[in-house]
C-alpha cells in the first residue's frame, strides 16, 4: 500500500489547505451545501450530444433528472447514476464532469437524480427515491430515448450506497432486472470500526467527523442505521445481486467498507470486479477538471470498459 498520496492527491489536498476548507461537520447543512457546490461545480469541457433536465413521478413528489445522451439517435443502454455528497450535499450540477465523461466512457445514456437531502428528508427518502427512479427508467425510458432493457445503476460514496441498495431492494421485490452495479468508494456499512476509518480520519479530504456528522443528520433513530436498506452489508444474503464494479481508494476512510461489500458480493457468487487505487483520495473520481488527476480518468475508463461489455 501506498505510503502516502499520489503527488496529485497531494496538490489537490495542498490547494484545499491553502484555501482553509472547513470540515463541513463545522457548518450547519445549508452553508455545507453552498460551499459543496462552490468546490465541484464547474462548467465542463466533455461534449455530449445532449443534456436534457426533466423530472419523474417520485415518492415525495416530482424528482429532478438529467439524461444525458451520446453521439447518435439510437437507444443507448442507460446507467442510472446517484451523486455522492453524505446524503446531504452534491447535487445533479455537482456531478456534471462525471456523468458527461461517464456517458462517453461507457457509451451509454446516464440518467442523473436529484434525490431528497437530509436533514430535511431523512431516512429512508434517499432510498426511496433511488428505487423509484431505477423503477421509472425500467418502465419508462423510452420516453426518454433508451433501451431499458440494458440497465445499470451507479453512485460514488453516498450515491454507491444508493446504487447497491437499489439493486438489493430490486432483487428482493422482483425487478426491475439491473445488469450491472457501479459502485464507488460506496458506504456500506454503519459501523466506523475500520482501520481505513482510523488510518484516514483526517487531513485526506473526507474526515470521520464529516461521516459521523452525515450520519447525525441521515438517521432519526441509531436503530435505522441497522436497516439493511440502510447499509446494505448489513443484508443476510447477497446472492442473486448484479455483477458489479468495486472502486475504493487507498486513503478512503471508506476503504475497507467497500472492499469488505466487494468480498462479500464474491463470496455470494457475484461476478466482481474490484479496482483499489492506492494514493488516491475519497473524491478522486469526480476529479477529471480543474483539478486533474490522471487516475480519475483511468478509474472512468475502466468503468467504461465495464459498461460496454456488460451492455454487449
Amino acid at each position: 500500500m501506498a505510503s502516502e498520496p499520489h503527488p496529485q492527491i497531494q496538490e489537490v489536498l495542498e490547494q484545499l489547505d491553502q484555501e482553509g476548507m472547513p470540515d463541513l461537520s463545522t457548518l450547519d447543512p445549508e452553508e455545507a451545501r453552498a460551499l459543496f457546490e462552490e468546490f465541484r461545480t464547474r462548467e465542463s469541457s466533455e461534449a455530449v450530444a445532449d443534456a436534457t433536465d426533466r423530472t419523474i413521478p417520485g415518492p415525495g413528489g416530482e424528482l429532478p433528472i438529467r439524461v444525458y445522451r451520446p453521439d447518435d439517435d439510437r437507444p443507448h443502454p442507460v446507467l442510472v447514476y446517484f451523486h455522492g455528497g453524505g446524503w446531504v450535499v452534491g447535487s445533479i450540477d455537482t456531478h456534471d464532469t462525471l456523468c458527461r465523461h461517464l456517458t462517453n466512457a461507457a457509451d451509454c445514456a446516464v440518467v442523473s437524480v436529484d434525490y431528497r437531502l437530509a436533514p430535511e428528508h431523512p431516512f429512508p427518502a434517499a432510498t426511496a427515491d433511488a428505487v423509484a427512479a431505477v423503477k421509472w427508467v425500467a418502465e419508462h425510458g423510452a420516453e426518454i430515448g433508451v433501451d431499458p432493457d440494458r440497465l445499470a445503476v451507479g453512485g460514488d460514496s453516498a450515491g454507491g450506497n444508493l446504487a447497491a441498495v437499489a439493486a438489493l431492494v430490486a432483487r428482493d421485490r422482483g425487478g426491475p432486472d439491473i445488469d450491472r452495479q457501479v459502485l464507488v468508494y460506496p458506504a456500506t456499512s454503519p459501523s466506523d470500526d475500520w482501520p481505513s476509518t482510523e488510518e484516514n480520519a483526517e487531513g485526506y479530504f473526507l474526515t470521520k467527523s464529516e461521516m459521523e456528522w452525515f450520519a447525525d443528520q441521515l438517521f432519526e433513530s441509531p436503530l435505522e442505521a441497522r436497516n439493511p436498506y440502510a447499509f446494505p452489508l448489513q443484508a443476510c444474503d447477497h446472492a442473486g445481486l448484479p455483477p458489479a464494479t468495486v472502486v475504493t481508494a487507498g486513503f478512503d476512510p471508506l476503504r475497507d467498507e467497500g472492499a469488505a461489500y466487494a468480498e462479500a458480493l464474491a463470496d455470494a457468487g457475484v461476478d466482481v470486479t474490484h479496482r483499489n487505487y492506492e494514493g488516491m483520495i475519497h473524491g478522486f473520481v469526480g476529479m477529471l477538471e480543474e483539478p486533474t488527476v490522471d487516475r480519475a480518468h483511468e478509474a472512468v475508463e475502466a468503468i467504461g470498459d465495464d459498461l460496454r461489455e456488460t451492455f454487449e
